[in-house]
């Protein structure tokens, strides 16, 4: 096994540090919650969780706290991924897998505008007003 030199070392603070910052729910303006329950992760919540962490990376994005939680109760739609914007009601997407995951980041996040095609559940309209 190689032996780690000060400069890698310090690479990977930088890196675990930002990993903790997405976590960290201070100064946050949405929360992105990827359902890891073993129906979840058996219909590849991993991969869709950590395609989402990577768009949020590779866009720049510390502003979104991303977590996870176990099952939802949705288990015909997993992976289930819950938007929480403010200004927005919460959102529970079905089946995402990793591109519809990024595209959660561009379009909802991002551009504030949800995602229909896609919606697992919401609140009925009388409670949104």
């Amino acid at each position: 096994m190689a032996k780690l030199t000060l400069e890698d070392l310090r690479k990977l603070r930088v890196t675990k540090q930002k990993s903790m910052d997405m976590r960290d729910p201070t100064n946050k303006e949405a929360q992105i919650i990827v359902g890891m329950g073993t129906c979840g992760i058996a219909a590849g919540a991993k991969d869709t969780f950590n395609a989402i962490i990577e768009e949020l990376n590779d866009r720049n994005i510390s502003n979104v706290l991303v977590r996870q939680t176990g099952c939802m109760g949705l288990c015909h739609s997993e992976p289930t991924v819950e938007v929480v914007v403010q200004d927005m009601p919460a959102i529970i997407y079905g089946r995402v897998d990793a591109d519809l995951g990024r595209q959660i980041i561009v379009k909802h996040i991002m551009n504030k505008k949800m995602l229909d095609n896609h919606i697992c559940d919401k609140p009925a309209m009388d409670i949104i007003r």
